[in-house]
């Protein structure tokens, strides 16, 4: 469905590259390399964001303005569709050389659409082909501002990706019909290591998370393959979700460095959600997120769930602009089609050997959803799902609010 990138070389997409002097350690020039990947977007057939060029640099506190900022400078603005960037497809942003040295600041710079326009940044919600400009944040002339942690060695290259998280990056602007890009942004080196396999569901949802925070995620191709890459070496947990199925889940899955390991030896299946009396009976829980403050607050709500043994998962997750006490049509959030029927959890061993599956009897009540704002948590639960009665609409027949501060 989705268009594939055409791969773009450095030459064409870098002009001439600014790089300002100061800052450096004195120990000669380095390069860095950046490219952009994305993990899956909830409900949208498309968001496109339109990258000018890229700025880094040695402080974190540096101004706009200061000397000692370096670009890679696009030749012409690139409009990419973040949704293409799955499976471990990344977009090469360029390259440039700079100063050997550590560098904290980084600043994604975006078009801007002209008037109200969709030319530069918009969406395609699921289903449609109507464009909906995506507003941007006032800030964006100046870029999307990263702290971050990148080393530039003398005379070597320095490899990493922006992950643009669209999913939690996309929010709904209350009932005006508009939505705002509040990007989730951060930056990872680009490596090797990663996660791959096959599921049964086509188009199933496939995360890799660590104490219940996904890492890397991606959709499953037309064949059901997926490839979560790239990550550090580490421990993690693979979970796989689809409106309608039960949860999978292999755990301890075990990546070294520099390798990508494959995830069972045939395709991974979901069971069909069920109350044990109607096949594909589901569940909602909808809520409302909301501020006592004259202003606006953008949350995180998300749907998380324990497994025995208190090992946490995340199932879903969406960004809410709060309601305000003048504006109580804002804040609202569902999570639609949730299985009855309890994940499927096995434990990983080694690359590409059979998987054995069992059903997680113990996590009956452990369902909770959670909102962060402005550096807040909040929990709602543990919740018991119950089928829906009225499939025509997404009100569902739980719900959980949060009020901030």
């Amino acid at each position: 469905m989705k268009k594939t990138l055409q791969s773009l070389g450095a030459a064409a997409l870098l002009a001439t590259v600014a790089a300002c002097g100061g800052g450096g350690d004195g120990a000669g020039t380095g390069t860095l390399r950046l490219a952009l990947t994305d993990a899956p977007a909830c409900g949208y057939e498309s968001v496109n964001v339109t990258v000018e060029r890229v700025r880094v640099h040695q402080s974190s506190g540096a101004a706009d303005n200061a000397a000692g900022w370096s670009e890679i400078v696009l030749a012409q603005p690139k409009t990419i569709d973040l949704l293409d960037l799955t499976n471990g497809a990344l977009e090469e942003l360029g390259q440039t050389a700079l100063p050997a040295g550590s560098y904290t600041q980084l600043r994604l710079v975006l078009a801007a659409n002209s008037g109200g326009n969709a030319d530069a940044n918009w969406i395609v919600k699921e289903g449609q082909t109507a464009k909906i400009a995506l507003d941007t944040p006032s800030a964006q002339q100046s870029g999307l501002k990263l702290n971050v942690n990148m080393t530039v060695q003398p005379n070597q290259v320095a490899d990493f990706v922006i992950d643009f998280d669209a999913c939690k990056s996309v929010v709904v602007a209350g009932s005006s019909g508009k939505y705002n890009l509040k990007p989730v942004l951060r930056v990872i080196p680009r490596t090797f290591t990663g996660v791959s396999g096959a599921v049964a569901q086509v188009g199933s949802a496939v995360s890799l998370q660590q104490a219940g925070t996904p890492v890397r995620a991606t959709v499953a191709d037309a064949q059901g393959n997926f490839v979560l890459r790239p990550i550090e070496p580490g421990s993690y947990t693979l979970v796989i979700t689809r409106p309608g199925y039960a949860t999978a889940v292999v755990k301890e899955v075990s990546v070294p460095s520099g390798q990508t390991v494959v995830v069972g030896s045939a395709p991974i299946a979901q069971d069909v959600s069920t109350d044990g009396v109607t096949p594909g009976a589901t569940a909602t829980v909808s809520g409302q997120v909301s501020t006592t403050e004259a202003t606006a607050v953008d949350a995180l709500v998300s749907l998380r769930q324990a497994l025995s043994g208190g090992l946490p998962i995340e199932l879903a997750a969406l960004p809410v602009l709060s309601a305000t006490p003048t504006a109580t049509t804002q804040g609202n959030y569902a999570f639609a089609g949730l299985p009855l029927n309890d994940p499927r959890v096995a434990t990983y061993s080694a690359s590409g050997a059979p998987l054995t599956f069992a059903t997680d009897t113990t996590v009956a009540g452990k369902l909770t959803v959670r909102a962060v704002a402005n550096g807040i948590t909040k929990d709602a639960g543990p919740l018991t799902l119950i089928a829906d009665t009225d499939t025509s609409t997404t009100t569902g027949d739980l719900s959980a609010n949060f009020t901030f501060p």
